[in-house]
């Protein structure tokens, strides 16, 4: 069995009947919608046409929203409805950022993901979904698309049809007859400045700006929902403070495997900012979660597919890890530990060290390739993309640890190398990234708002110029110069990195989805 809708944009008249329905059905808030109908205007005054699009959850075969969520909030039922439990929800946002269809949102009355769910209790009861009793003009029809005889199959199987975002591959299962390419495609009607009834939301309006309009048609949408991006500021300082924490230990654990003395740096200040990074990343990630209170779901209620469980998992490990060499080494500078035991508890952790620092450095990357319908976040280079900036930040800060003193040639050499390496090679990377060519018209879109659009000063000036200046000085200082030199590289390269992360998170929430 497969539930589905098709909506017959051929007949519809854009009433907005069915989003009406649905609002009193599920006491939606007012501005929130489940389903809605979206305006796309085309030509010019007098030749005109206007065309309708039904936008709302596809209960997708292969539902990435399902997959993301950590705590199996969302789930599929054995009849293919997508359905939520907002009493598992702990308002993460992951499953706005997988959706391709901008269909959840967040409820403002509960704090939790929602979005269409067939009427699921409607269903149960041998009825039909709110939207489709209300429909005037019989245009949205439902049933099981597996059973060969039902009206929704023939319907389907009968007629051309199409589907939102098929390059997605999620097996959506609402089917669209009529409908217009401008309708269905977000970038192919750009929003104005102003609705027909009211000015767009000032996110979706500046984003749009972004966006070249069609000269032959023109097309232009004209009502559409509010979509604002369900990430900010606290991811993107979040991706700096991982970054940092990893970065030193991912040092310190190599100079030890490689027999290079950091001393007090490697074996005291790398863990203690390691230690401290994790500390400030679960308190921001925590903070960004909708319903905190509910944060331990995400280990009593996990869900194993979900990057943000095994996210949460290699936060504690390293946690765990980090926590134990900064013991370790504070004992053995207090004289509480003899340093030869020191020296061999450090060499047992410095492999899980290392696995750890690798993981939380690099985790987000599996995280958001599972955000799908963020095509600029799919890069399959971005977790080593990750542990190159790890390397550039927490050299960065070991280098200013270190700058006071008189560290060995070894020692500087490594953590110049790793400041000055990691800088340059996160410049290449990101230049290969946004300069390259793009698989799909969304990550073209993104990339363009970065390199040529909304973003460009803070990209070129901050995330590239900055790193570029934080390797010149790092290299300076690796080729013997000054050490001072290197320790303002290191400053350089964490405010290189929030520039960046900040234009990556952003640019990556701006091409509407709907």
């Amino acid at each position: 069995m497969r539930y589905g809708f098709a909506i017959d944009q051929r007949t519809c008249i854009g009433c907005h009947a069915c989003t009406v329905a649905c609002k009193t059905e599920h006491e939606v808030p007012v501005g929130q919608f489940r389903t809605w109908v979206k305006y796309v205007e085309s030509g010019e005054f007098p030749a005109t046409t206007r065309d309708f699009g039904v936008m709302r959850c596809n209960h997708c075969t292969d539902a990435p929203c399902v997959k993301i969520c950590p705590t199996q909030a969302l789930f599929t039922r054995d009849d293919g409805i997508v359905d939520f439990d907002n009493e598992r929800c702990i308002g993460c946002k992951a499953c706005m950022q997988a959706c391709p269809y901008d269909a959840i949102y967040l409820d403002e009355d509960t704090h939790t993901a929602a979005k269409c769910n067939f009427c699921a209790h409607r269903v149960d009861e041998g009825l039909e979904p709110a939207c489709v009793v209300v429909c005037p003009t019989h245009s949205i029809w439902v049933g099981d698309l597996d059973d060969p005889g039902s009206g929704i199959a023939r319907l389907v199987n009968e007629n051309p049809t199409q589907v939102r975002a098929p390059e997605q591959n999620t097996g959506p299962n609402v089917f669209y007859l009529g409908a217009d390419r401008a309708v269905l495609d977000p970038l192919a009607a750009p929003t104005g400045d102003t609705y027909l009834w009211a000015r767009p939301d000032e996110h979706r309006r500046s984003a749009s700006t972004d966006l070249p309009t069609d000269p032959v048609t023109q097309a232009r949408t004209t009502l559409n929902t509010a979509h604002p991006r369900p990430w900010g500021w606290r991811v993107t300082t979040y991706l700096w403070t991982k970054a940092a924490g990893a970065g030193a230990m991912l040092i310190a654990a190599l100079a030890h495997l490689l027999g290079i003395e950091l001393g007090g740096t490697g074996d005291v200040v790398a863990p203690a900012l390691g230690v401290a990074g994790l500390a400030v990343t679960g308190v921001l990630l925590v903070w960004d979660l909708k319903r905190p209170e509910r944060f331990l779901f995400i280990f009593l209620k996990p869900n194993p597919r979900s990057w943000m469980f095994w996210g949460a998992v290699v936060l504690a490990a390293a946690a765990a890890v980090f926590t134990a060499w900064l013991a370790t080494g504070i004992l053995a500078a207090t004289g509480a530990l003899a340093a030869a035991t020191a020296d061999a508890v450090l060499t047992g952790l410095a492999v899980p060290a290392l696995l750890t620092g690798a993981l939380t450095a690099g985790y987000t990357g599996f995280l958001f390739g599972q955000a799908e319908g963020r095509d600029l976040w799919q890069s399959p280079l971005l977790f080593w993309h990750l542990i190159v900036q790890a390397l550039m930040v927490g050299g960065g800060v070991l280098t200013l640890a270190v700058a006071a003193g008189e560290p060995s040639p070894a020692a500087r050499s490594l953590l110049l190398a790793a400041l000055t390496l990691g800088a340059g090679g996160h410049l290449v990377m990101t230049l290969l990234e946004y300069l390259g060519r793009h698989t799909t018209a969304h990550a073209a879109a993104a990339a363009h708002m970065v390199t040529s659009g909304r973003y460009a000063r803070l990209f070129w000036t901050g995330g590239a110029g900055l790193a570029a200046l934080g390797a010149l000085l790092g290299g300076v200082g690796w080729a013997g110069g000054p050490l001072v030199l290197a320790a303002a590289g290191g400053v350089v390269v964490q405010a290189a990195l929030l520039a960046y992360e900040s234009v990556f998170v952003r640019a990556g929430q701006d091409v509407p989805l709907s």
